[in-house]
């Protein structure tokens, strides 16, 4: 859906931008986006380490079963 995009439309989609949020409030709104990504990326991260160290723990604790029976 999106690869189709070219070069005019890229620009289009630019200048709407600059229009909207005008040239001196462009640094904020991609500093907000930025950290908005990185907050993201920490969340999914810490999320995949935590059901990393979840299933470790599950195997953990069935290894521990299987000596106890």
């Amino acid at each position: 859906m999106f690869q189709n995009f070219g070069v005019a439309q890229i620009a289009i989609i630019l200048v709407i931008v600059l229009l909207l949020f005008g040239v001196g409030k462009l640094p904020q709104v991609g500093k907000g986006m930025g950290q908005a990504i990185n907050e993201f990326k920490s969340a999914v991260g810490s999320k995949d380490e935590k059901s990393d160290s979840d299933t470790a723990d599950a195997s953990d604790d069935s290894s521990d079963d299987a000596k106890a029976s």
